[in-house]
């Protein structure tokens, strides 16, 4: 499968919202191949279906709280984040779960080659980078994931945190998960780094990653499911 990345800037959230849907159209009818738009948004928070009332901003600080068709909590998107939407129609062999899985080694493999070692937290998706309480530091998520699958398509997809504005994250719940933090790229390099200095990186290993072929997974940091939960996966999926 050969996978195309369509660079569209900065966009509005509604407006890339109708562009996914008019691609996921095509994709799943076969009359366009697999697409990857590759975007940022202006600052704005998104609620999956399962986002709890109380998990939502009361102070959005003049952003968009808009309700969204993904699985997942709420979220932050802003500028110096880099937003990945893959719209791929997903094999017959190939699980939701799975893909879930793949998108997240791709997002650990860049963070890796930044030199951040990332890994997933089995009971919560996305990437984390472990504890460190030498440093006083929770876990801290570094890319969320949220998809919707449709007519064996995926839509929706992952947010990297570059260099994003951390203090956004001030204002909510992030995913729901009151427990850990939420850090970017240049918050632990002490350097910045920007969005396109990732994009290199991220087009290479979701290429690899949605080849489908076998790969070694990176270990798993300790479980810890999300506050109020068993110890299970979620699919992320309606």
């Amino acid at each position: 499968m050969t996978l195309e990345f369509r660079h569209a800037g900065t966009v509005e959230y509604l407006e890339a919202w109708d562009l996914q849907r008019e691609v996921h159209a095509r994709v799943a009818a076969g009359e366009q191949p697999p697409t990857v738009l590759l975007l940022e948004h202006p600052p704005v928070f998104t609620a999956g279906k399962r986002t709890d009332p109380s998990e939502r901003p009361v102070d959005p600080g003049g952003a968009a709280v808009i309700d969204v068709d993904r699985g997942g909590k709420i979220t932050f998107h802003g500028p110096g984040q880099l937003v990945g939407y893959p719209i791929v129609r997903l094999p017959d062999h190939v699980l939701v779960v799975d893909y879930v899985r793949r998108v997240e080694e791709a997002l650990i493999g860049v963070c890796r080659d930044l030199g951040v070692t990332t890994a997933r937290v089995p009971g919560r998706s996305g990437v984390w980078l472990q504890a460190d309480p030498a440093r006083g530091l929770a876990e801290r998520k570094i890319a969320a994931i949220g998809i919707r699958v449709g007519r064996g398509t995926t839509m929706h997809g992952f947010a990297l945190n570059c260099d994003v504005d951390l203090g956004w994250y001030d204002r909510f719940v992030p995913c729901g998960i009151a427990d850990a933090g939420v850090t970017s790229l240049t918050e632990e390099l002490g350097r910045r780094v920007t969005v396109a200095d990732v994009l290199p990186s991220v087009e290479r290993h979701l290429t690899e990653m949605l080849a489908w072929a076998p790969y070694d997974a990176t270990p798993d940091y300790e479980p810890r499911p999300e506050p109020g939960r068993g110890p299970r996966i979620e699919l992320l999926t309606p």
